[in-house]
């Protein structure tokens, strides 16, 4: 069953994806050489007790920590830990979420550690993000779930990976509908799986996290013995990026993007939605 939202409902969604966005933008300041990963997961928490906000990542399922942290080679649910160090030319993808009042924001970054990246690290994440934005403006009413799974894979497989190969785009995890709790129906894959249909048209009050992850090498991957970890099989970097978005009556608003998706979108021609908070 997809849970189809009210305006006042998406208004609570963007208080929630407000304070996801502030998580961000706190998370990436704090994100140099010489800080763990669990220093990440104090500067969340501290954002969310600011902002009288709840985490939604902390005890799902036996989770133990405020936000996943996942550096090179683990795509996500990576734990924060004090063993973790990060190193200059780390890369690192930080999945958060809030709660406001019941309502949910969830998203996800992938950041640079430090300097001397390497040109296919900055392109990888470069490819991940904006194949994210390809899926988030097929987010349209008449549309169908696959459409969005469509865009996502056809921008992906269109960039030259650097050194020649494709990108990997990851099998086993996608996005998924969001409101009331943080994983909903429908399942969004990442790709175009022909025995899954077409999935459900996308009518107002439909609210998805749009989240593709991509790696240099392989799509398959592997669950480590925390039970959470998440690594590529072959040991390649990968990348994730993930935002929660509403559609309206208006058009597409991006919950958790601080302008909204406005400037972005706008590439695409999309206006996107007024924000309900302005």
């Amino acid at each position: 069953m997809v849970q189809i939202k009210t305006p006042e409902q998406i208004a609570k969604m963007r208080e929630a994806g407000l304070v996801v966005a502030a998580i961000h933008a706190a998370t990436r300041e704090a994100a140099v050489p010489g800080a763990t990963t669990r220093d990440l997961d104090q500067v969340a928490r501290k954002v969310l007790a600011e902002h009288d906000a709840k985490p939604n990542f902390l005890g799902y399922g036996g989770f133990p920590a405020t936000i996943c942290t996942s550096v090179n080679e683990v795509v996500v649910h990576g734990i924060p830990s004090d063993d973790v160090v990060l190193k200059d030319g780390d890369i690192i993808s930080i999945d958060c979420g809030a709660i406001i009042d019941g309502w949910h924001g969830d998203a996800a970054y992938t950041a640079f550690v430090g300097s001397g990246h390497a040109p296919e690290l900055v392109e990888l994440s470069r490819v991940t993000r904006e194949s994210m934005w390809a899926g988030i403006a097929a987010m349209k009413q008449g549309n169908r779930l696959v459409d969005i799974s469509r865009a996502v894979e056809t921008y992906i497989r269109r960039q030259p990976r650097p050194g020649g190969g494709r990108y990997g785009i990851i099998e086993d995890y996608g996005g998924h509908g969001i409101g009331s709790e943080m994983h909903m129906d429908p399942h969004l894959l990442n790709y175009v799986e022909r025995r899954r249909g077409k999935g459900p048209r996308l009518v107002p009050g439909f609210c998805l996290a749009i989240e593709p992850m991509v790696s240099l090498g392989t799509p398959k991957t592997v669950v480590l013995e925390d039970e959470w970890t998440v690594v590529t099989t072959d040991g390649t970097w990968s990348s994730h990026w993930e935002h929660s978005v509403a559609l309206t009556e208006e058009g597409p608003l991006v919950l958790t993007a601080p302008d909204g998706g406005r400037e972005k979108l706008a590439e695409y021609g999309i206006t996107t939605a007024p924000d309900p908070l302005a």
